[in-house]
Order: structure tokens, then sequence, then C-alpha cells
């Protein structure tokens, strides 16, 4: 009697989370129409009365500036394309989206575009949520004047599932009036770069307090810290993962002396006194070096907008060098997602336009970000950009020793695990190698 007593109250218990996580399911979807001001689409009635078709496209595009010159690039497009609207709607940095996404795609209520980071394609492919644009490509004269070096992050599984809205790279920002003022030139080394920062780290005013730090670190276990921080680690002669097999299994931290080099190098900054840490997951705001307070920032160049705009001196330099040259290749891709085959077209004929010389010209001259399109690289006003920002070149540059993160499903989860281990060792609660056998451990029991 007790075993179909407990076998009885197992399944009772069960019903009851199966009900609870629906019913939490169906709350977030709600959540995210209050929070976007946005209706779930009705996919079987894919236009109004008057036959035009309305998109929605989510995207977490940053600084404020930056959205502003996307919302006028959406605006030029709804102007040309009658039978086609759409909407863009800003729904938070990366971290903050992916809750919003995968309640949209059990809920069968995603957006028709989504501008996110190439990483998060393997797990919407595993859950059936986008539609492959393998043949839409073939018939799209746009395709050969894409970046070659880009379709690794479009493609899993033999198949293409995004394409690139814009790339970018990490680099070293600075202020040239503050390095002049300290008296220092550009570091080249992770030892230069750690002598450049002790000095420019400074009390300028003469009241006993420091008012001026040599270098912004970001604090937190989010995307932008692991992103920023992988350079280092590959630069310290590190890798991702062990072997060949591109899976979240393979994924090696616990006997990864790149990684412990790079963990180590961003605490000796710490300890050092000359580096700073952000708000906890604001590593990417930069207030701090426009006002001087902080003379580096690690950031890419999408903030070259925003900088131009201040009316600062500023620079950029290549990420110093541990054993080699290295940088994270960035940028986000748009993922069109399942719905009806009238909103599917509608869809990539907006991912045509985001593509074309024209859209990623105005986008990277008002943004900063670094365009995909071939002939936008070559477009006269583009060269003229490129002359009068020398920055745009260091970035341009310095592509060729660029790594792309791995788009395997589960990556989320590796990225988590790397952030926490980069915000222990930040904080002072453990050491670089305590902290990655940790990170290692809980991986190993999840992908396990």
């Amino acid at each position: 009697m007790r075993f179909f007593s407990n076998t009885r109250a197992r399944r009772t218990i069960r019903k009851k989370v199966l009900t609870y996580l629906s019913l939490l399911s169906v709350a977030l979807i709600s959540i995210i129409t209050l929070i976007t001001g946005c209706q779930a689409p009705n996919f079987n009635d894919s236009s109004n009365q008057s036959g035009v078709i309305h998109l929605t496209l989510w995207q977490g595009v940053n600084p404020p500036p930056n959205r502003d010159v996307l919302q006028k690039l959406v605006d030029k497009f709804n102007k040309t394309h009658s039978d086609i609207q759409v909407e863009s709607l800003y729904v938070g940095q990366q971290d903050q989206q992916m809750p919003k996404i995968l309640a949209a795609v059990v809920g069968n209520a995603p957006p028709d575009l989504l501008w996110y980071n190439p990483t998060i394609g393997g797990q919407l492919v595993e859950l059936d949520a986008l539609i492959s644009l393998d043949e839409y490509l073939e018939k799209s004269p746009v395709k050969p004047e894409i970046d070659p070096t880009l379709f690794e992050s479009m493609e899993y599984k033999g198949k293409i599932w995004s394409v690139p809205f814009a790339t970018n790279n990490v680099g070293v920002f600075y202020r040239p009036s503050l390095f002049k003022a300290a008296g220092v030139s550009i570091p080249k080394t992770w030892e230069e770069f750690r002598q450049v920062a002790k000095i420019l780290t400074r009390d300028t005013n003469n009241d006993g307090l420091i008012d001026q730090h040599g270098m912004l670190l970001p604090l937190g276990k989010g995307e932008f810290t692991v992103f920023t921080w992988l350079p280092f680690m590959w630069s310290g002669g590190g890798e991702l993962i062990k072997g060949e097999q591109q899976v979240a299994a393979a994924v090696d931290l616990a006997d990864n002396k790149g990684a412990e080099s790079a963990l180590q190098f961003w605490r000796n900054l710490i300890t050092d006194g000359s580096a700073v840490l952000s708000g906890p997951e604001r590593g990417y705001e930069t207030d701090a070096l426009v006002t001087g307070k902080v003379a580096m920032q690690l950031t890419g160049p999408w903030t070259l907008g925003e900088f131009q705009a201040k009316g600062i001196d500023f620079g950029v330099f290549p990420i110093p060098v541990g054993q080699r040259p290295s940088t994270s290749i960035g940028g986000e891709n748009l993922f069109l997602f399942k719905t009806a085959p009238e909103r599917e077209k509608a869809a990539f004929k907006f991912a045509e336009y985001a593509l074309s010389e024209e859209f990623q010209t105005e986008l990277a001259l008002g943004t900063g970000y670094l365009p995909i399109n071939i002939k936008s690289r070559q477009n006269p006003k583009y060269l003229e950009f490129a002359q009068k920002q020398p920055a745009v070149n260091v970035f341009l540059d310095q592509a060729k020793f660029g790594r792309s993160r791995p788009i395997f499903p589960g990556y989320n989860r590796v990225s988590e695990n790397i952030g926490r281990a980069v915000e222990a060792v930040l904080l002072g609660k453990t050491s670089p190698t305590e902290a990655l056998k940790q990170s290692q451990q809980r991986l190993d029991l999840i992908f396990d």
C-alpha cells in the first residue's frame, strides 16, 4: 500500500509542478507583452485589412544614440515598403533578453526578427524556432557582399540560421591627454600595460585621494564581462574547448593555464590599486572614461559615435599581448523565427536591407560599428570616415587576430560559469585556479 501511495503522491506532485510551469510560462509571456508594449503576433493573420504585414524586431542596441540610428534606418525601410512595416522594440541588454526570448518561443509568441549575438544560434535551432536561410541567401544578390569571415557565426550543423547585422571586436579605448600628462606611451605587452596602469593612477589635485585610475574592468558574470575577458585568455595561450569537438561538454576550464594567467592578470590590476570595477553588469558604460576618472577601458567600435558626440579626446589601441595577439570578434546577427510563410518572406526582405551597402554604411557612420558588407567598407563616405577616425583602422587591423565565441547549445551555461569565475577573482573571493576548478565542476554536473 505504501508503494502505491508514494507513486500516487509523486504523480500528484508532478502534475502540480507541470501546472505551475505552464502558468509560469504564460505569466512570463504576459510580462513580455507589458514590458515591450506589443502583442503576440497572430501567425494565421499576417496582414491587416489594408494588406500590410506588420513585423516586430526585438533588439538591445546600446548606447541609446545607436538605437536612434537604427530607428532612422527602420523608418527609411518602412517608408519605402508600403506593404511591410517593421516595429523596432528595445527589450533590454542581451543578458536580460534571454528569459524573454525563451518564454516567447515556448509560448509560441516569438518576434519576427531578433537582434542578438550569434552564440544563441544553436539553442534556438535545437528548439526548432528558426527558419533556415540557405535558400533565401542563394537567391539574394547581397550574399556575395557579406564578409566571408562571418559565415562561421551564421552556420550550425551545415545550415545557415542567421545573417550578420554588424561586426566589431574588443580594443582598449584611452584618453591621450591623460597619457601625455602622465608621460606614458601605449603599452604592447601585459607587463607594460600593468606598469602604465600604475602610473596613470594618480591624485591629480593633491588632496591625498586617488581621483584617476588607470583602468576600468567590468564587474559581473554576464556576457559583456566574458566577451571582454576572453581575448586575454586566448592571448595567454588558453583555449576554451579541448580537442576538435565543438560541444559544450568539451569546454576545459580546470586545466587551462591561459585562463589562469588571464584571471591573475586582471586580479593584479585590482591588487595594484590601478584598476576599478564597473557597476554590477554595467561594464559597457563609458561615463568614467568620458569624465577622466579612468584612463583606459575595454570596449569596441560601437562606442565611437558616442565619443565623437561627446567631443573629448580619445584613441584606441589593440589589446596588449600575453603570448599572442588576440581579440574577441563580436557583433550581432539577425535571426528569423518560424511564423507564417508571408511573414517569413517579409522578414527576409528586411534582413536583406540590413545587409545592404546603404544600410551598413549609414549604420557604420552613425554608430562606429564595422560594416559586414564588403562594398560598404569601400564606400567613399566610409573611407573618408575611416581616414578622419584612426580608431576604425585599429579595429579593422586587429580583426585578423579575432576569435569567435562558440554557438553550440549550452554556450550560455558555459559563459555564465566563466563569468562567475571572473567575478569571484575580481572580488578577491578565491584564487584563479580554484575559481576555474569550481566553474568546471558545475559545468561537468550540467553537461554530464
